[in-house]
């Protein structure tokens, strides 16, 4: 398995803050729940470690988080949906782990409606670019 196989990474020319924002846009157009914003960076700073920005924003769709949780309660494991921003050598990424990867571990996902999901988390990522 390679990473294409399970994320999804684009590069904007977004600075780091202009990028976070534009996902957090975008997932609040779409109805989505926003989680959680957890900034990896300051977390490690705090205990002496440097890393280039790092964000982790957790985002959910109720609809799609019952449909796979009635399936197997063990798939909470991947949840909620995550859509990274990162700083790398001087360039933003943008970075979504793709869901159809899910029904490979989990056969009580439909792989169509993973497929749906991934859709969603591509024009996430392709409309905050």
């Amino acid at each position: 398995m390679e990473i294409k196989d399970f994320a999804y990474i684009i590069e904007t020319e977004k600075k780091f803050d202009e990028a976070v924002v534009s996902v957090l846009k975008e997932v609040e157009s779409r109805g989505w729940t926003l989680f959680n914003v957890y900034d990896i960076k300051e977390r490690l700073a705090v205990k002496g470690f440097e890393q280039e920005q790092l964000k982790i924003i957790e985002i959910c769709s109720g609809k799609y988080a019952n449909s796979f949780l009635n399936g197997n309660r063990l798939i909470s494991l991947c949840m909620p949906c995550k859509i990274n921003v990162l700083e790398e050598n001087g360039k933003v990424k943008i970075v979504g782990m793709k869901p159809t990867i899910i029904s490979e571990f989990f056969k009580e996902v439909k792989k169509e409606e993973a497929e749906e999901v991934e859709k969603i988390i591509k024009e996430i990522i392709n409309n905050s670019k």
